[in-house]
């Protein structure tokens, strides 16, 4: 099976689950809409995310767009290959348990699809080097404070959600064979596996996003 199809099977379990959770669960259900942090500050991008919060479950959905992976940030050989890892798109939902009001425990699979570049090079099909697609399902650990739940007013709802997440490879379209290709500026044959999401090239992913919260 591939990641597609493996991506298309958790997020109709996970979809089950939360209809069954619905029938279950029917009080204090709220909404927010959270922006994060980290993209565009480190990563030249942008990530929306929403969270549908049941009594004791949360189901969310999140979307990263144009998240450039690069320099200091990956290391290792794509720094020493002088590659911008574009990550056009990184989805995907989550289904979480709430253990306190404030933390939750989520299963989350994601898709990741990739475009290699030259660091600072224009980022069009003429240039690129390539691009795959990786499927990760990892978890990740939230925390939703409201500051100032407890005041009337505008502010009521200003949610602000730090997370730390594990989102491991499962699997990627170049699981068979690796990327190889002439490197302009190393002047040689390079051989570029398929890259981790998080920072350092790893699976960690550290963050804070900012929002609103709606009952």
């Amino acid at each position: 099976m591939n990641h597609k199809k493996t991506a298309l099977l958790l997020i109709l379990v996970l979809n089950g689950l939360l209809m069954n959770a619905q029938s279950i669960q029917r009080s204090k259900n709220q909404v927010s809409i959270l922006f994060g942090l980290t993209q565009p500050l480190l990563l030249r991008g942008f990530n929306i995310e929403g969270n549908y919060w049941m009594k004791k479950f949360v189901v969310d959905y999140s979307h990263g767009l144009n998240l450039h992976l690069y320099g200091k940030f990956v290391g290792g050989q794509i720094e020493q290959q002088q590659l911008d890892l574009k990550v056009t798109h990184s989805l995907g939902v989550g289904f979480g348990y709430r253990f306190t009001e404030g933390f939750n425990l989520r299963i989350e699979p994601k898709l990741h699809l990739f475009e290699v570049y030259y660091k600072g090079e224009q980022q069009n099909s003429d240039n690129r080097v390539g691009n795959y697609s990786t499927f990760t399902l990892g978890l990740g650990a939230y925390y939703c404070w409201l500051p100032f739940r407890e005041r009337e007013g505008g502010l009521r709802g200003l949610t602000i959600a730090p997370s730390v997440r594990f989102w491991p490879n499962v699997s990627s379209s170049l699981d068979d064979n690796p990327l190889i290709y002439f490197n302009k500026i190393t002047g040689k044959n390079e051989e570029h596996q398929a890259a981790n999401i998080g920072a350092a090239n790893s699976p960690w992913i550290l963050n804070v996003s900012v929002g609103y919260t709606f009952k």
